[in-house]
């Protein structure tokens, strides 16, 4: 954790006044954010402590910095004295954003959950076009991904269990389709709660691009729909072969992301397929959760591929 001398040390870095209190910031994050107060007003300090080399942040602050000059509403970095966006601190990069007001709403209503998915066919209204410089240095998600990660975690755990899954994992991800014409760009990939601000009912920024790496465009469409009837917690309650499909809300999620960004051919018909990566990714995070043989993630392909493509396509559009 940083202390008052290694913040004062970073701060002689910039122009934006003295050093006047700081506090963390908690909410959905793992690396650490701090709220500074100077005598220039309030900043946010990130510094990085888990999984992110210099190159990977460059990727972040470059593309905030794209997006803010498009007006996209999220907060904008901070150049140091050397008109530079990130540093390095203790080994550790870190940057400084705008302070940007608002609250973070648990549960948005119906009207900011529309805005919400707005903002995420907007988001990929521009990066469809935008290249970032350091792609390579982030985690990208795409099947190359999946199946260096699982091998990593597998290896890790060491258990004749994570073998097993491991071998589960490729089978299934060979499986997967994706054409090489899919359209891709940067995606956020993480929605939660605290990574939204809004201000008056109205969504006032995204926050936390932190995970945010250059994938299919359809993968954040992916993560605003849930069609699945049972969770992480009660999917043991669910019988195999039990209707395991609930698309009302997908739909209308779909539809109105639709209105800002409508969809390709190619992307609805393997939009299944893109279902299945951000299952897989989630499964890399949970790798050591459930037993080799029926497990939350198991589960969820297993209905997906007794609906099938074309079921499952029609259902959705």
């Amino acid at each position: 954790m940083l202390d008052q001398a290694d913040i004062a040390q970073i701060l002689n870095d910039y122009r934006i006044g003295a050093l006047e209190d700081a506090q963390p910031l908690t909410a959905g994050t793992v690396q650490t954010n701090l709220l500074l107060r100077t005598s220039q007003g309030p900043f946010v300090l990130r510094y990085y402590r888990q999984n992110r080399s210099f190159e990977a942040v460059l990727f972040e602050v470059h593309l905030i910095n794209y997006l803010k000059r498009k007006g996209y509403p999220c907060p904008g970095v901070i150049r140091n004295v050397r008109g530079k966006y990130a540093g390095v601190y203790g080994g550790r990069p870190y940057a400084i954003f705008e302070f940007i007001a608002g609250e973070h709403v648990e549960e948005p209503t119906a009207a900011q959950q529309a805005q919400l998915i707005q903002q995420v066919a907007e988001l990929h209204n521009l990066t469809k076009r935008y290249r970032p410089t350091y792609t390579s240095y982030r985690w990208n998600y795409n099947v190359a991904f999946c199946a260096a990660m699982a091998t990593a975690k597998a290896n890790e755990l060491a258990t004749r269990a994570a073998q097993e899954k491991l071998a589960w994992y490729r089978q299934e991800l060979a499986k997967l389709v994706l054409p090489a014409a899919l359209p891709k760009g940067v995606c956020h990939a993480d929605f939660h709660f605290s990574n939204m601000l809004f201000q008056d009912g109205h969504f006032h920024a995204l926050l936390d691009f932190d995970d945010a790496n250059y994938t299919y465009l359809t993968f954040d469409l992916t993560t605003l729909i849930e069609p699945f009837t049972f969770r992480w917690d009660t999917w043991q309650e669910v019988a195999p072969g039990a209707n395991a499909f609930d698309f009302s809300a997908a739909r209308q999620t779909v539809a109105h992301y639709q209105r800002y960004r409508p969809l390709n051919a190619l992307e609805r018909k393997y939009f299944f397929d893109v279902v299945k990566l951000g299952i897989f990714i989630d499964c890399l995070w949970f790798f050591s959760r459930g037993m080799t043989e029926d497990f939350y993630e198991k589960r969820k392909i297993d209905a997906l591929d007794d609906l099938g493509r074309d079921r499952f396509c029609r259902a959705l559009f």
